[in-house]
């Protein structure tokens, strides 16, 4: 257990001792300060009838955070090391492939939820700010997190596996990103999949990422969506797994 803290450590401090770490960060602060701007300029003087979870899980702005962010922390997870050929070095050492996996997994996740930390600045400036009640509800407001942190678990896992298949970052980026995007998509296929066939609907509803974060934005938590993300998880964890000790087939 001590390795794998000194592990996670080690990747965590890896975000923090290079500029990738601070440039996630300040953008994440600009698309939130945009996103602001966006909406105070569109309901400035409206009143609205939905919490401002809602409101702000349908900006372009909130799936940018989402989308991008994962590829931009993972790419180096593995890459990075395979790259400068401490990777080899750090398999030499007492620790487990399982551990290594799971510590750069936690490290990544870790860093994501720090990430995030900067969204609770749209309750602090809207709490004061509007009269009306309901709008910024602390249930919602956690159910939100939740969901927000559940995507984290499932694109982090995401990225360590497209780190762990190549020595490029840039690459890890891209395959990255192009999964999470498919995976994306498919709430759009879900939605044009809803007047077929019952079973297919109710299939494409289940990986409709896209109201999965919208039930959660509305303060619903469902445990079909935990389950899908936590099942996913550890399946693309379990696939790093197995290509991280696919080196010892070579």
């Amino acid at each position: 257990m001590q390795a794998y803290w000194t592990l996670v450590r080690r990747e965590l401090g890896s975000h923090f001792f290079s500029w990738t770490g601070y440039i996630v960060i300040a953008a994440v602060l600009l698309l939130l300060a945009l996103s602001f701007i966006d909406l105070l300029t569109k309901f400035n003087g409206e009143s609205m009838d939905q919490p401002l979870t809602s409101v702000f899980y349908s900006t372009l702005y909130f799936w940018l955070i989402l989308l991008l962010a994962a590829p931009v922390i993972t790419m180096r997870s593995f890459a990075h090391e395979k790259a400068t050929g401490t990777f080899e070095t750090l398999m030499t050492t007492p620790v487990s492939d399982l551990q290594v996996v799971l510590a750069k997994f936690s490290g990544a996740l870790i860093f994501y939820v720090i990430m995030c930390v900067p969204l609770l600045s749209w309750v602090l400036i809207a709490r004061p700010l509007s009269n009306v009640p309901g709008i910024v509800d602390s249930g919602t407001i956690a159910a939100t997190f939740i969901g927000i942190f559940l995507w984290g678990c499932l694109y982090m896992a995401l990225g360590c596996l497209a780190s762990a298949t190549t020595r490029n970052q840039i690459i890890a980026a891209i395959v990255s990103l192009a999964i999470g995007i498919s995976l994306f998509m498919l709430s759009y296929l879900a939605i044009s999949m809803a007047n077929g066939p019952e079973w297919r609907a109710q299939l494409f509803a289940h990986v409709g990422l896209i109201d999965h974060m919208k039930d959660f934005a509305r303060g619903i938590v469902d445990t079909r969506p935990i389950v899908f993300y936590l099942t996913f998880t550890f399946f693309f964890l379990y696939l790093t797994l197995k290509v991280v000790e696919s080196r010892r087939w070579k």
